[in-house]
């Protein structure tokens, strides 16, 4: 009965502490698998930023006309402007944002165009450049790993490299490709406690934390384990160099011309092995009774605790996820505004000489006395076009100014009754047949704090608009009341309303609706009104457009007793 009963006893203590290996074993998997859909997330939104940052570098203009004008000797100097911001350096440090280690062109042939090293364009040895290059210019995107020479950090380094095609815009063929390597620091730093992350490409591995035997096994062993299309992604159990691990690996670049690399993740399995005996240990002592009285309190302390902490953590790691997301567009959006604005800047500056020479050489022709009548009518409408072509020129750079920040006020004390009375002042003299009827309800001074010149430009463009856009012998209000430390100003009038489907868009650059098909203008007006408004401290907005009836409302900040009002004409 003894025997009988210790047979029992060994059997049961033998298929619990098996039991409870498995269970440990399948929670070291569980928890690697879920550690290696996160990796493989959050790499897939960044290698989408940085080939989304590529394709619109490869858009810029100047890179464009250096290639189509076959003036390869510019193609770097041009090129540097629109990707200054790009390489690491002291004002790009490494590890923020997504910033590259190098950049080159490849040619028609696929080879790299030669280019003296700095730290603008990034440093490539002889070997590393002609690993960069492909046999022919690929006709979509290229994804690469790149293993760098004499990297000094004590392990081979690997670089992402994103080859994207340059398409010709007046033959729509492939003339040339950006080649941008990124640093794969995200892929050799740790993703956990234990589980270290590398890449692995033409016999070189960047592993960090993993040298000695160990590396020298996967990097033999490795080759092997590729060759078998069935490991890829699947958790491997073995030793290496005489260390138990679980590996994973699976292919970066599948279907790119450059050679195949691979992500590896390795998780020790040294700690895991080391608690199983532990626990093989502490069953066989403590018995079989007091065993599964633990086993099922523990499991079921460990279901009701492990659940919010792994709603949590699962939680974190989508924030996490989340944020990484956030910066990376954030941070592209904020890099193409800057560049947006800077080009309005400076092709504004360059637009307004070419238009001021063209305007003066058809007034002189207009100052000879033998053109016939039909030539001088089209002369004097080419200086009026000058002219709307200078006023949107202004209006741009005042844009870019206030786009880049540079539009500082000296905010005084301003009449905005008189500012009204003077443009009331200019329709007087102005020849319109059926004018509109004007109707003023405005204090005899209305002080308001701003800068004569910006508040002008507001008040001109609300009033021009509500004369453009009546109709015929139609009536404009214009009222202003104060609502405690504000001022506002409202101008309405008759005239076909604004569409419910056009009202969100009034207020966007170039925007011109149906109503607008039939007056002068170039889509500016609004926007620039509204922003100077803001960069006053108040606002600008549609209040109402229906019912042969338009209104805006504009508010301002009241100016202060005693302050000195600002110069301006009498």
């Amino acid at each position: 009965m003894m025997l009988v009963v210790a047979a029992l006893t060994a059997g049961g203590l033998f298929l619990a502490e098996r039991h409870a290996a498995r269970e440990a074993e399948d929670e070291v998997r569980r928890d690697f698998a879920a550690a290696l859909e996160l990796i493989e997330a959050a790499r897939g939104a960044r290698t989408a930023a940085l080939a989304q940052r590529c394709r619109s570098l490869v858009q810029k203009a100047r890179i464009h006309a250096a290639l189509e004008d076959d003036a390869l000797d510019l193609l770097y100097p041009s090129a540097r402007d629109e990707l200054a911001d790009l390489v690491e350096g002291p004002d790009n440090p490494a590890g923020r944002g997504l910033q590259a280690t190098f950049w080159r062109f490849l040619d028609p042939a696929g080879a790299v165009i030669p280019v003296e090293a700095t730290r603008d364009t990034g440093r490539l040895t002889a070997g590393e450049a002609a690993r960069l290059g492909l046999r022919q210019l690929p006709a979509a995107a290229q994804l690469g790993f790149l293993p760098r020479e004499g990297s000094g950090a004590g392990t081979p380094a690997v670089d992402q490299v994103i080859v994207t095609p340059i398409i010709s815009t007046v033959t729509g063929r492939r003339i040339a490709a950006l080649a941008v390597g990124f640093s794969t620091t995200e892929y050799r730093a740790a993703a956990g406690p234990q589980i270290r992350r590398g890449v692995w490409v033409d016999g070189t591995l960047d592993l960090p934390g993993i040298g000695g035997a160990v590396r020298d096994a996967l990097v033999r062993e490795l080759p092997r384990l590729a060759a078998a299309p069935e490991n890829a992604g699947r958790p491997l159990a073995g030793e290496w160099g005489g260390e138990a691990n679980l590996l994973v690996f699976q292919t970066l670049n599948a279907g790119s011309a450059y050679p195949p690399a691979f992500e590896v993740c390795l998780y020790p399995l040294a700690a895991t092995r080391e608690k199983q005996r532990e626990l093989r240990w502490r069953i066989v002592g403590l018995g079989f009774g007091l065993m599964v009285a633990g086993l099922a309190a523990s499991r079921l302390a460990a279901t009701r605790l492990s659940a919010p902490v792994e709603k949590l953590a699962a939680d974190s790691a989508r924030n996490a996820l989340d944020r990484v997301r956030a910066e990376a567009a954030l941070e592209l959006t904020q890099a193409e505004l800057q560049r947006a604005a800077r080009f309005s800047s400076d092709a504004s500056h360059q637009l307004k000489t070419p238009v001021s020479v063209f305007r003066a050489g058809v007034e002189e022709l207009l100052a000879r006395d033998d053109l016939p009548d039909g030539v001088r009518r089209e002369l004097m409408a080419l200086v009026g076009q000058t002219y709307r072509f200078t006023g949107m020129i202004e209006d741009l750079l005042l844009l870019s100014r206030l786009d880049e920040g540079r539009l500082q006020l000296d905010p005084r004390p301003v009449d905005l009754a008189h500012l009204v009375a003077s443009w009331l002042d200019d329709q007087t003299v102005s020849e319109q047949p059926d004018p509109p009827t004007i109707a003023i309800d405005l204090p005899p001074t209305l002080m308001v704090l701003g800068e004569r010149r910006y508040l002008a430009m507001i008040l001109q463009n609300l009033l021009e608009n509500a004369r453009k856009y009546n109709r015929p012998g139609g009536r404009i209000a214009v009222a202003a009341c104060l609502e405690g430390a504000a001022v506002r100003l409202t101008v309405g009038n008759n005239g076909r309303p604004i569409p419910p489907a056009a009202q969100p868009y009034i207020f966007d650059r170039f925007h011109r609706g149906t109503a607008a098909e039939t007056v002068p203008g170039h889509g500016l007006g609004l926007n620039l009104a509204r922003e100077l408004a803001r960069l006053h401290g108040g606002e600008l907005k549609l209040t109402t457009s229906a019912d042969d009836w338009t209104e805006f409302e504009a508010t301002f900040r009241l100016a202060p007793a005693g302050v000195p009002a600002a110069a301006g004409p009498a």
